[in-house]
């Protein structure tokens, strides 16, 4: 299934995720430096990536609630969806929770809304490996043809199409040859 919301045909919840990930993600490891060198800018860097972090992560789930729900009920890529959709809203929770602690002094921020970045970013590696399943593993958002209820992708079984070929490698040769006529 593709995505129902695209920019010049490219689905745009996929092109908005790196830019809250990446914040949020280097705001934890300016903290990180922040501990080691305390009398640099390196908190209050850090309490300005997870500012623009929590805007982006609120503008990338708008298109990706557009997306979750076109997705078929009972299928496995429905429930891959919402695990990964509330474990990413709890993640700007903790975020946005984390924010305005450190608004009185941000090149301090105390020890509780470190906990949280840092709470935060683990439940980013894990909602972000389930993104990664729904789009590399179950072709949500980028393939017309999705097996949506392919098994994980820990599971050591092969996804299957649903073109009827039980060989995924079929469809990776039929792929280079679609490919090859459309470049000759």
């Amino acid at each position: 299934m593709e995505s129902r919301a695209k920019l010049f045909g490219h689905p745009i919840h996929p092109m908005l995720i790196p830019f809250p990930l990446g914040l949020l993600s280097t705001s934890v490891i300016f903290d990180g430096i922040a501990l080691l060198r305390p009398n640099g800018p390196w908190s209050q860097i850090a309490f300005w990536n997870t500012a623009a972090g929590v805007v982006g992560g609120l503008a990338a789930a708008v298109f990706g609630l557009i997306d979750w729900l076109a997705i078929p009920s009972g299928t496995r890529a429905k429930k891959i969806g919402l695990w990964h959709g509330v474990g990413n809203v709890v993640v700007v929770a903790l975020f946005s929770t984390s924010w305005p602690l450190r608004l009185r002094e941000p090149r301090r921020p105390g020890a509780i809304p470190l906990v949280l970045a840092v709470l935060g970013v683990g439940l980013a590696g894990v909602t972000g490996w389930l993104g990664g399943e729904l789009v590399d593993r179950l072709g949500v958002g980028v393939d017309p043809d999705a097996h949506l209820d392919a098994p994980s992708s820990l599971s050591g079984q092969p996804a299957t199409s649903d073109r009827g070929d039980r060989d995924p490698r079929a469809h990776s040769e039929a792929f280079k040859n679609e490919s090859c006529q459309i470049i000759n």
